[in-house]
């Protein structure tokens, strides 16, 4: 009697499954493009959020290199008793100037004096702008650059000239050196006009006369209301901790010494806290994505009960009808994954290109995210798969 050979179902190779993997997405474009756009539009706001933080966080860091972090800035503390003004000595910069690791010192003194347009103009209706005795190493100490003009020598800080910063400068509708505004008594020519200084937003609102010049002119005891300096980087600890004893070697709790490059170091390190709101509204936004696939899946199964029952009677399998729908769901989000990287990065160039800020999406957002594309469409396409598996062949056919 001859033995019967017992029939076994046919193996789908990888070419075969994304062949009818994608027979329900050729053949209903529209509803394909509607479905993935709620992945896209997830996708999208993920990537744009971290994008966008990313970018800003990048020119942060990119400021804080261009403008150092070694430097430290001395003011005058609280006194003793309440009420008690605090002085700086007249040497204070040149005190902080010998001490060991000091590279550049430079200071300001503050003037009770106020600057106008011209003398017309009511004494009150300064703009906020503060007059301000330097020395010559200050632009130098600060990292600034002039937008107009020169900065304050030798020569010219003797007599009447002055360099504005730039928020002054705006303020006093200056816009190039050769102006005259009028401080106190007399009129003052303008010689320069400051880029912005983001760690030293004082000397921004500040008209700046030479330190000679605000003695003889303005009145200025020669005292400084604060120093600046800049010191090697493995020497900023050592700095910090030396600067009030040297200023005031009697009273060091009358000097207050600060960082102003910490402002931007925290706010680079926290750039991205305000993000996680955005983040979640994009995952979120991800999971009903994640659900219009589903419905579609399940909608698919449905209309095409006669093509799983026709598949089922020629010989396909439970487990092949399953990969089919399961990998239909997983070229479906995965194509709104695509166009969502597409649109986060499309959208953080923009925002980027429009601030001047570098062009910064982490790869690990766009891994991360397209990867969570394709775990949504797993799981969105598991019950869909599994329910056609199980319909029966003569009832599929029968339904049809």
């Amino acid at each position: 009697m001859p033995r019967t050979r017992r029939l076994t179902a046919a193996r789908l190779g990888p070419r075969d499954v994304l062949h009818v993997g994608s027979a329900g997405l050729r053949s209903r474009p529209v509803r394909v493009v509607l479905s993935a756009l709620g992945i896209a539009i997830g996708i999208a706001t993920m990537i744009a959020v971290v994008g966008i933080s990313a970018s800003s966080q990048a020119q942060l860091l990119r400021q804080l290199d261009a403008l150092g972090t070694n430097m430290l800035v001395a003011e005058p503390g609280e006194g003793m008793f309440s009420g008690q003004e605090v002085k700086l000595p007249k040497d204070a910069v040149g005190m902080v100037g010998r001490i060991e690791g000091v590279e550049e010192a430079a200071g300001t003194g503050d003037l009770r004096s106020s600057v106008r347009r011209s003398e017309k103009i009511p004494e009150a209706e300064t703009g906020g702008i503060a007059v301000k005795a330097a020395t010559e190493g200050l632009l130098d100490v600060l990292r600034g650059g002039l937008a107009s003009g020169t900065w304050l020598n030798a020569a010219t800080g003797r007599y009447p000239s002055v360099v504005l910063g730039h928020v002054a400068a705006e303020r006093l509708g200056i816009t190039e050196p050769g102006r005259q505004v009028w401080i106190d008594d007399r009129y003052f020519t303008v010689i320069g006009i400051l880029d912005p200084l983001p760690l030293a937003p004082e000397i921004e609102r500040s008209a700046l006369v030479g330190w000679a010049g605000a003695e003889r002119l303005l009145g200025f005891d020669g005292h400084p209301t604060t120093v600046y300096e800049r010191s090697t980087d493995a020497s900023v600890e050592d700095v910090q901790k030396l600067l009030a004893p040297t200023i005031d070697p009697q009273n060091p709790q009358n000097v207050s010494v600060g960082d102003p490059s910490s402002a931007l170091k925290a706010k680079a390190a926290t750039e991205g806290a305000f993000s996680t709101l955005l983040l979640g509204l994009g995952g979120i936004a991800l999971l009903v994505g994640g659900v219009g696939v589903a419905n579609t899946m399940i909608i698919s199964v449905l209309e095409r009960r006669h093509e799983i029952g026709l598949r089922r009677s020629l010989g396909a399998t439970r487990g092949q009808i399953r990969i089919q729908f399961v990998t239909e769901s997983l070229m479906l989000s995965g194509l709104g994954g695509l166009a969502g990287v597409a649109l986060g990065g499309a959208a953080t160039g923009a925002y980027a290109s429009a601030g001047g800020l570098p062009w910064v999406v982490p790869l690990w957002a766009v891994g991360g995210g397209f990867a969570a594309t394709l775990a949504i469409g797993t799981v969105a396409g598991l019950y869909p798969a599994v329910r056609a598996s199980r319909l029966s062949p003569t009832l599929a056919l029968a339904a049809a």
